[in-house]
């Protein structure tokens, strides 16, 4: 199994995550996404549908899509995967919310305020909609460790990623209690890595 992925990548650490936590052996190669396309390395080129990280290879199949792999890991291991049908469909629904959410927002504003600077009036929207975002999570966690009552999901993996990073978009975790604690839950399960460490360590 071969991980292609990116430093300050959240959409790579949602995979590199769950292959920490869930132990399962796998190589990981960074991918410089400061090259053009044209020259990243040959292997990653032939396999990335979309040109983007991550991309799982596995068993003679490129998968891509961070939510779409983690939820191939889930089934295949049985892991980060809820107790029930029903848990399952919850974790669906997460995963939909985020890329439609959190994963556009707070991704975004970040990308905007480090790399790609923008109107005063896009950054304000950025962020508006991003703090929206913030409180339905930290709603959401008000009344459970982590967004199943199960324990930690894929769900969770994927509603977090970027979020390690909230310093670099003038964010307060202290800002959202029910959020903070569900961070500092997610970094105490064994084998959790900072993104900045997951995303330049080669291997398992």
């Amino acid at each position: 199994m071969r991980l292609f992925g990116s430093s300050d990548s959240g959409h790579s650490f949602k995979v590199r995550s769950f292959l920490l936590l869930a132990k399962i052996p796998h190589d990981y190669q960074w991918i410089d996404l400061a090259q053009a396309r044209k020259d990243r390395p040959a292997e990653f080129v032939a396999v990335s549908r979309f040109g983007e990280v991550p991309v799982l290879l596995d068993e003679g199949q490129a998968l891509c899509q961070s939510n779409a792999i983690l939820i191939y890991l889930a089934q295949k291991y049985q892991r980060f995967c809820g107790s029930s049908n029903q848990e399952w469909q919850t974790i669906l629904e997460w995963l939909s919310w985020e890329t439609n959410r959190i994963g556009f927002s707070v991704p975004n504003l970040r990308y905007a305020l480090r790399w790609a600077p923008q109107p005063g009036e896009v950054l304000s929207f950025l962020r508006d909609r991003g703090m929206l975002d913030l409180q339905t999570l930290d709603n959401a966690l008000s009344s459970s460790e982590f967004l199943l009552p199960s324990g930690p999901s894929i769900a969770d993996l994927s509603c977090s990623a970027y979020l390690y990073w909230l310093d670099q978009v003038a964010v307060d975790e202290g800002d959202f209690p029910h959020l903070q604690r569900w961070l500092a839950r997610l970094r105490s399960l064994p084998c959790w890595t900072h993104p900045d460490v997951a995303l330049h360590t080669v291997g398992l």
